[in-house]
């Protein structure tokens, strides 16, 4: 008999919402273990018996970095290196062995107590991201304890190919990013989707949901106890939707939907040579934020129009030594040169909050040892242009690599968090002095790179006559705009449902920081996620917005709904919603103005 299960989608851009598949379940990881005590003779065979887990656990994690693909997204090794991290921290590879040697337990025993406290440590912080970490301290201890009592390799065996030819839809309690690495790297898993317990649309099983371009459906309580192995299951992550062994009509609509979307895929394709124009003719710029210099080809393959935001904190996490400047310079060349003219516009870096350096990086800046990483209320710290102005060696360093870089391509330098107008002249201060630091050098720069800066403090919204008068562009960070707006954590489950991107209070920062920067003639991009979301496509549009920034796998969709856009109407449902003061009536003005007959 057919059932349906309901959880949160997660739809990659660059695939289908819709997957259908045989469900293979995949057992949940147990920390049940004996625990007994030794004698002191056995001390070294359980300390031994220790090593050897971490270093199969670590031989693992270094073979799965093997098949990355050079162009696979930055997420992918960003969550490996995550791993690595904590499989390296002295509180979980070296306090087992203490204990062990100082209790004399066996070593099961010992990591689970230390599994213990890190995680009371971590869930004690208020930042709800450190929180959400003990997610990741838990499947890296699994995974040692796998092959602390196996004494082999703890990879997950993989799964069966289904006989009928059909694709494989993992269901499990949760996925560690290791994992679905590892089943999506091997040629012989043709793995569809998956589906999981646990999880939410800010999670790491999300994210890396999307950047490996698999639709997912999370949250999804007793699926394993719901879903028998080798049921035929639709996996729906547009509507959050797990549906189980459908009625064969069921089964044909969804077959039909699936291939709609493969159809329009290929379509879209099609429209990567056209200019991004509405239907009324007004030219729009369609750019690309991206994390790593491969990821430039993604901008390019989907046909952007420069590079709206690239993420430099990829070259100073998870190191000991911060990069020095020719590092930079390199790393910021290769986009320049990759896009061919086209503008490129760096973010300085936006360390602070969740993006803490290590304790040697740290140390590297002046910053006493054993200073507290975690601030009481980290989002509101020293981050971003704050932490940049506090030291200021490394804002020159990063300016001088920028500047450099300006010599072989279109350049422009964004500015994070700005929120003061004293912010705005300090960095056009260390700017001045950069240029003339490689003035002196005889080193070749563009003088004419302009320095903009990002809107996603209320403040900066509310200022904007001033910053203006200083800046050459602005980017609007959506995120961290309805973040500092409505003081909500978007990925503090108690409190996500607040989170409302169409909170009138939003949408009114929104729509007068276009409106301003138009008056003084200054360009404004939205760069956060509300710039990739297509049914928002025609109110931004209506606000005035010019410049799109959004992942690279988002550009062709926008650029369709595009063509199909008039921008007097678009202005007349701006109107209309700017009016509004209610997020669920205005989501109905979007909703029918998506469904509305093209005229």
């Amino acid at each position: 008999m057919s059932s349906e299960l309901a959880g949160v989608g997660i739809v990659s851009g660059s695939s289908p919402s819709i997957a259908i598949g045989r469900a293979h379940l995949l057992a949940p990881s147990e920390l049940e273990t004996r625990h007994y005590s030794i004698e002191r003779k056995d001390v070294l065979h359980e300390v031994a018996r220790l090593n050897n887990a971490f270093s199969l656990v670590r031989a693992e994690i270094d073979e799965l970095a093997t098949h990355v693909a050079p162009d696979a997204p930055g997420e992918v090794r960003a969550f490996l290196d995550l791993h690595r991290m904590i499989l390296d921290d002295p509180l979980l590879c070296d306090e087992p062995r203490d204990l062990v040697r100082n209790r004399l337990i066996n070593a099961e025993w010992a990591l689970t107590i230390q599994l213990e406290q890190v995680c009371k440590q971590f869930e004690a912080i208020d930042d709800e991201y450190f929180r959400s970490r003990t997610q990741d301290v838990r499947q890296v201890v699994e995974r040692v304890m796998k092959a602390l009592v196996s004494g082999r390799n703890s990879t997950m065996a993989l799964p069966p190919k289904p006989a009928d030819g059909e694709r494989l839809i993992l269901i499990a309690r949760d996925l560690a990013p290791t994992d679905m690495l590892h089943l999506k790297e091997r040629a012989e898993v043709d793995v569809a989707g998956f589906v999981t317990e646990l999880g939410g649309r800010n999670s790491h099983t999300a994210i890396m949901a999307r950047s490996l371009g698999l639709p997912a459906v999370l949250g999804v309580s007793n699926a394993r106890e719901s879903v028998a192995e080798g049921d035929l299951v639709v996996l729906d992550a547009e509507t959050g939707r797990l549906r189980i062994r459908p009625e064969p009509t069921d089964l044909t609509l969804y077959r039909q939907r699936l291939r709609a979307q493969v159809e329009s895929r290929i379509a879209l394709r099609k429209l990567k040579g056209r200019l991004p124009r509405t239907k009324d003719g007004i030219a729009v710029d369609l750019l690309a934020n991206i994390e790593l210099p491969e990821d430039a080809r993604d901008a390019l393959d989907a046909g952007a129009d420069g590079i709206g935001l690239f993420r430099t904190e990829f070259l100073f996490m998870n190191r000991d030594q911060l990069p020095d400047e020719d590092e930079q310079y390199e790393a910021y060349a290769k986009v320049a040169r990759a896009m061919k003219g086209k503008p490129v516009v760096i973010r300085t870096l936006d360390v602070g909050a969740d993006k803490v350096l290590t304790d040697k990086a740290r140390r590297g800046l002046g910053i006493a040892a054993g200073a507290p990483t975690i601030e009481s209320n980290p989002a509101l710290g020293l981050r971003a242009i704050r932490y940049c102005l506090a030291y200021p060696d490394l804002f020159l360093t990063q300016l001088r690599a920028i500047l450099r870089a300006s010599s072989v391509g279109t350049v422009r330098i964004l500015v994070p968090m700005l929120a003061h107008v004293h912010e705005v002249e300090q960095t056009l201060s260390f700017v001045a002095r950069a240029r003339e630091q490689l003035k002196e050098r005889k080193v070749k720069y563009d003088a004419r790179v302009p320095v903009g800066g990002m809107i996603e403090v209320p403040a900066a919204a509310l200022s904007l006559p001033a910053f203006v008068r200083r800046l050459k562009f602005l980017s609007l960070g959506t995120n961290d705009l309805i973040q500092y707006t409505l003081a909500i954590d978007r990925a503090d489950s108690s409190v996500a449902h607040l989170y409302e991107h169409l909170h009138p209070a939003v949408l009114h920062l929104i729509a007068r920081t276009i409106r301003i920067g138009a008056k003084a003639r200054t360009p404004v991009a939205v760069c956060g996620e509300m710039a990739g979301e297509i049914d928002l496509t025609e109110l931004l549009l209506g606000m005035g917005l010019r410049q799109f920034s959004m992942h690279p796998s988002q550009v062709l969709s926008v650029k369709e709904r595009l063509f199909t856009l008039s921008t007097k109407t678009a202005a007349k449902l701006a109107s209309r919603v700017l009016r509004a003061d209610d997020p669920v009536e205005i989501r109905k003005m979007i909703e029918r103005a998506v469904t509305r007959p093209a005229s």
